[in-house]
């Protein structure tokens, strides 16, 4: 089997992640490189039952690279480009190109062609927009999609290991009685929901909530689709939840929408209410699935469906869904 030289930037929760996945799903990995800030250099992961010493990420780190999976951050706007001039195809999980119109923005199960047309550089969507399109892409594709009205429950470890520590610090404080700390957040975690995700931008909306917009258009290739968004974190330490409201062009009953959904590629259906049956987070923590449930027709609009999506956010909302797109370019020989 031909193998490929990849090099994993970042050692935070989603880099962890894709050491993982790509043991787990056993990509082949010909030499493999971690390269992260000068703060974690000299440090070891371990990887397939070998040790693996942390680098500085530098542009000459990525000579005879083929792979590079950028976790997320600063690095790949820093050190994306250089990567790409090395040689290296970029599959990037920030926010910094995926709005570029040159770089294609791609969830395998939804819109996988869209990786023949990179140009060195392929964007991960956002956790949030990942599982929501996921669960979408078969309605779509059977009776068209006019309207989404999505409002999400996101757990805190889409901010990042120092997110999880704060959840876990403040609600030892609570619990103890104690003054609540934290830097993470602008408000207390613990028991408690914040509507806030990333910076408010001038029109009201959060960045988060305007990356779900525009990504979902992106990625389903249609301007046409009117997206609107609430994106919440919530005191939940991994699995993204959310209640999605559609109005689709034709009429599709709740039976025939579970019909197409328990066929789609990834999608796993969890939806019998007499036994309390419903996706939750806890149990996709670990899963690669999304996990659509509460599927019924909205009695307000003569097309209209909602449901409750909910995946774990740093495997297919991150980790899983840049190593999809590797084997992606694997299969389709575009490395």
């Amino acid at each position: 089997m031909k193998t490929y030289n990849v090099a994993v930037v970042g050692t935070g929760a989603v880099g962890q992640t894709i050491l993982k996945v790509l043991e787990e799903r056993n990509f082949p990995v010909g030499r493999l490189k971690v390269l992260a800030t000068s703060r974690s250099a000299g440090k070891s992961v371990n990887f397939k039952g070998e040790e693996y010493v942390i680098e500085e990420t530098t542009p000459a780190a990525f000579a005879g690279i083929d792979i590079a999976l950028f976790a997320g951050g600063e690095a790949s706007k820093l050190y994306g480009r250089a990567a790409v001039e090395a040689g290296a195809v970029v599959i990037d999980n920030s926010n910094n190109f995926r709005m570029d119109p040159d770089v294609p923005l791609v969830v395998p199960e939804v819109n996988p062609q869209d990786v023949r047309w990179h140009k060195g550089l392929i964007a991960n969507p956002n956790c949030s927009t990942i599982q929501m399109v996921v669960a979408l892409k078969p309605i779509y594709d059977a009776v068209g999609i006019k309207r989404i009205v999505v409002s999400t429950y996101q757990a805190v470890s889409g901010a990042g290991q120092e997110a999880i520590d704060e959840l876990r610090h403040q609600s030892k404080q609570v619990l103890a009685g104690e003054k609540v700390t934290g830097s993470v957040f602008p408000h207390q975690i613990a028991f408690n929901c914040l509507p806030h995700i990333d910076v408010f931008l001038e029109n009201g909306y959060s960045k988060e909530e305007m990356k779900m917009v525009n990504e979902t258009k992106k990625i389903m290739g249609d301007d046409q689709i009117q997206v609107t968004a609430t994106t919440v974190r919530v005191p939940v330490f991994n699995g993204h939840s959310e209640a999605v409201n559609v109005e689709t062009r034709e009429k599709l009953t709740a039976a025939a929408a579970k019909e197409l959904l328990r066929r789609a590629p990834g999608v796993v259906v969890v939806d019998d209410l007499e036994a309390k049956a419903y996706p939750l987070a806890i149990h996709a923590d670990g899963r690669d699935e999304v996990f659509v449930g509460r599927i019924r027709e909205d009695f307000t609009v003569p097309c209209g469906l909602n449901m409750w999506i909910v995946a774990d956010n740093l495997r297919k909302g991150a980790a899983t869904n840049a190593v999809q797109i590797a084997e992606l370019l694997v299969q389709e020989g575009l490395l």
